[in-house]
């Protein structure tokens, strides 16, 4: 028979692998990643995915989940156990919130959150069982720009670990382990898949006991990602620095339309010189900023119901990170999470609108922000 050897890894589409015999059985457990016994526990697509993630965060080891949420879920617990306490940064995903105050509250992992201008000075929200402090690399929603290694640095002083939400950046932009993070995380659903296909996310270890920790509790409490979401993602991660670029040019196009539109109070963007960060932004992405900004109307809910009713090429999806652009509503999705007093200090209000701006003609998405806005 002609020998196949197939330039794309195939789909192993399959919950089980077979055994010759015992000796065989005995090998798997004696030799871990000699073979595969059962897909929770690990398979080709996932493991494929997981070690392409790795390779671009320059990790020592790597674990894809089911999503987002379970790679958050899984860095925390890689640290944390009943009876310890969590620093998060107060500008977060409402979702890292509501995981923190409804659920590992109730396994006993209390929370703090801490001002983004105290993130270097961690001292005064120190306990005896804080952990770690987790942040993203750019906030959700207001694309403040976190110094990684000011941050790394502080926790480390502390005996704390580091863990990134490096979702927005990308690595395509910007490395956190280089910078002294712990652990970094993505939703791998956003730009590393890129097609608003899929739901995956993944977790990256600098230390190798670290992400052998990740192996097992991606296995225990049954996070792994399935084969064909796992093939997919991996075919969108090919072609990431491109689409990455795309998104980063666009974006910066976006943002300075909007800087200078009358209807618009604020923009939210670290490639424009005004941004606190802006600076931090060039060093740390490399002269690019990504495809993420926010913008502010009236905060009048009628006004933003007229924009995202008269938008043709940013429909209202409540996701980012897709080739193709999109709008979303952080008051009203994102960060329901969060509590009024949390909203309002964030300045999250109903008038906020981000943008996912995606890699169509960049002419086109201008043309149709523009009649939006009018």
């Amino acid at each position: 028979m002609t020998q196949i050897t197939p330039k794309i890894t195939p789909i192993y589409q399959t919950s089980v692998f077979k055994f010759e015999d015992l000796d065989a059985v005995q090998q798997y457990f004696d030799e871990p990643g000699s073979r595969y016994l059962y897909s929770r526990n690990g398979n080709p697509n996932s493991d494929e995915l997981a070690e392409a993630v790795n390779r671009w965060e320059s990790g020592a080891g790597a674990v894809a989940t089911g999503s987002g949420m379970a790679a958050i879920f899984a860095a925390l617990l890689t640290y944390c156990q009943a009876g310890d306490h969590v620093l998060c940064a107060a500008d977060i995903y409402g979702g890292s919130a509501a995981l923190l105050n409804l659920e590992l509250a109730r396994l006993g992992i209390t929370a703090s959150y801490v001002p983004f201008e105290a993130l270097y000075g961690l001292r005064p929200y120190l306990q005896s069982t804080t952990r770690l402090l987790l942040c993203e690399t750019m906030s959700n929603p207001l694309l403040r720009v976190v110094d990684l290694g000011a941050a790394a640095r502080e926790c480390h002083r502390h005996g704390l670990k580091l863990v990134v939400d490096n979702t927005f950046a990308t690595p395509a932009l910007t490395q956190p382990l280089a910078y002294g993070a712990d652990l970094v995380l993505h939703s791998v659903t956003k730009y590393l898949a890129g097609h608003s296909d899929v739901t995956a996310g993944a977790v990256v270890a600098r230390a190798a006991e670290d992400a052998a920790r990740l192996r097992q509790i991606g296995t225990v409490f049954g996070l792994t990602l399935s084969p064909m979401e796992s093939w997919l993602s991996v075919r969108g991660l090919k072609t990431l620095r491109l689409r990455v670029a795309a998104h980063c040019e666009n974006a910066w196009l976006v943002a300075e339309f909007l800087d200078e539109h009358p209807a618009v109070a604020a923009v939210y963007y670290p490639g424009l010189p005004t941004h606190p960060q802006h600076a931090l932004a060039l060093a740390q992405g490399g002269g690019r900023y990504g495809g993420m900004l926010s913008f502010r109307l009236a905060d009048d809910a009628a006004a933003v119901n007229r924009f995202m009713q008269h938008s043709e090429r940013f429909p209202f999806a409540p996701s980012l990170a897709g080739v193709d652009s999109s709008c979303s509503h952080p008051l009203t999705t994102s960060h329901r999470a969060l509590t009024d007093a949390q909203r309002a200090e964030l300045g999250i209000t109903v008038g906020l609108v981000r943008l996912s701006v995606g890699i169509e003609p960049v002419e086109e998405l201008l043309a149709d922000l523009a009649q939006a806005l009018e």
